[in-house]
C-alpha cells in the first residue's frame, strides 16, 4: 500500500476476508469488508456474524451492524481520511464503488484484487495440510461410494450419497458433484439428472470435499458390465494424458507446457478435437482460482502451486472419460495429494 500511495484497502470479498483474517462467512446480502490501514485494520460483519467474527480474528477489530443500521457508518470511520484506496474491482459492484466514494473520503480507487491472487497462488503450510485433509476425505468418499454403485440408481442418488458420505468422513461439499452416466457423461458440467444407470454405462464422479475452507477435486470414472473396446481404450488414453501432465509439472515450467503435454497424448491417440477444455485450474479456499492451466499459457509454476490435473475426452450421444487428480508444485516435480485408484473400474 505504501509503495502504490494508498491509504488504506477495502475488501470485500469473502474469500479475500477469509484469507487475510481467517474468519470464513458468507453474507449474501448484507455488507461484510475488511478495511486494512497503516495503523490497523476493522472487520465489518452482519451482527448475527460478530461473535464468529471476534472468535477467528486475531488481528482486526471487529465492528458489526444490525439489520436496519447504516453499515457505511461503519466504513466511514475505518477509512476516515482515506482518500486513496485500493479495492477489488472485480468483486465490488458499480453501485457499491458509487456508495463508497459518495459516502466515504474514498475518491480514488485502484485495483487490489491481482495482488491478493498473486499472494493466493502459493500455498503455506497450514493451508497445504489442510488441502492434504481434504484431499484424503475426497479419496475415501470416493472408495466408499463406488462400492455402493448399482444399475438402476439414479445420477442423483448418487450425488446425493457423496454429500452425505463426506459428512460422515468431517468434510463439507466443495462444489456441487456431478455425477454423469452414459451419454451424460460427454457433457463434462451436466447435473446430476433422474437417468438410471444401465448395463455398458459408463459412470463419471467429479466430486470433491473442503475441510476448514480449502477444497479438494477428483474425477474417477466406472463402467457397468464388461468395458468395450472403445471404452477400455478412451480411458486408457485420458489415463496416459493425465500421466504425461503430471510428469511435466515442476518449478519453472509454464501452466501452457503441463496442457501441451496432455494434448499431445490426446492428439497423437486422434482424440484431440474431444479434448476441449484446460487441463487444470487452481485450488485453495476457492474451487477454481489461480492458477489456470490453459493451452499456451505462460503462467510460470512456483513452488506452493496447488492446482488439479484433469484431462477428458468426450464423444457426443456415447459418452466420455475424464480423470483428475489435485498437485502440489515442488522443485523438481510434484507431489499428488489424492491418491485413489485411477483404474477403470468395471461393475
Amino acid at each position: 500500500m505504501a509503495g502504490r500511495g494508498l491509504s488504506a484497502a477495502y475488501i470485500t470479498k469473502p474469500v479475500s476476508i477469509a484469507y487475510l483474517t481467517g474468519f470464513h462467512a458468507e453474507p449474501f446480502e448484507r455488507l461484510m469488508a475488511l478495511a486494512v490501514r497503516s495503523d490497523g485494520a476493522t472487520l465489518i460483519v452482519p451482527a448475527l456474524e460478530h461473535q464468529k467474527a471476534a472468535a477467528a480474528s486475531e488481528r482486526a477489530s471487529v465492528v458489526s451492524w444490525r439489520d436496519g443500521e447504516d453499515p457505511y457508518a461503519l466504513v466511514r470511520d475505518a477509512i476516515a481520511g482515506c482518500s486513496d484506496v485500493a479495492v477489488e474491482k472485480e468483486a465490488l459492484s458499480l453501485g457499491s464503488s458509487e456508495t463508497l466514494t459518495s459516502r466515504t473520503d474514498a475518491r480514488n480507487l485502484s485495483d487490489v484484487g491481482p495482488e491478493l491472487r498473486r499472494l493466493r497462488r502459493r500455498k503455506k503450510q497450514a493451508e497445504v495440510d489442510k488441502l492434504v485433509r481434504a484431499a484424503a476425505i475426497t479419496d475415501a468418499a470416493g472408495e466408499a461410494v463406488m462400492e455402493r454403485l448399482q444399475p438402476g440408481q439414479t445420477e442423483l442418488a448418487v450425488a446425493a450419497m457423496l454429500g452425505s458420505v463426506i459428512g460422515d468422513l468431517g468434510g463439507t461439499l466443495a462444489f456441487e458433484s456431478l455425477v454423469q452416466s452414459g451419454p451424460n457423461s460427454s457433457l463434462p458440467h451436466l447435473r446430476p439428472t433422474g437417468r438410471r444407470f444401465e448395463r455398458g454405462d459408463f459412470v463419471l464422479l467429479d466430486f470433491g470435499a473442503a475441510f476448514e475452507g480449502y477444497n479438494a477435486d477428483t474425477a474417477r470414472m466406472t463402467v457397468f458390465g464388461p468395458p468395450s473396446e472403445q471404452q477400455r481404450q478412451v480411458h486408457q488414453l485420458v489415463l496416459e494424458a493425465h500421466d504425461a501432465a503430471i510428469h511435466a509439472v515442476r518449478a519453472g515450467v509454464t501452466a501452457g507446457s503441463v496442457d501441451a503435454a496432455a494434448r499431445r497424448v490426446i492428439d497423437a491417440g486422434g482424440y484431440g478435437d474431444k479434448f476441449f477444455h484446460r487441463v487444470g485450474h487452481g485450488l485453495g479456499l476457492e474451487a477454481h482460482e489461480d492458477p489456470s492451466m490453459d493451452p499456451g499459457s505462460a503462467t510460470m509454476l512456483e513452488t506452493g502451486m496447488v492446482f488439479t490435473i484433469e484431462p477428458g475426452i468426450y464423444i457426443p450421444g456415447w459418452g466420455g472419460v475424464r480423470i483428475e487428480d489435485d498437485v502440489m508444485v515442488q522443485p523438481d516435480g510434484c507431489r499428488v495429494l489424492t491418491s485413489s485408484d485411477r483404474a477403470l473400474r468395471i461393475l
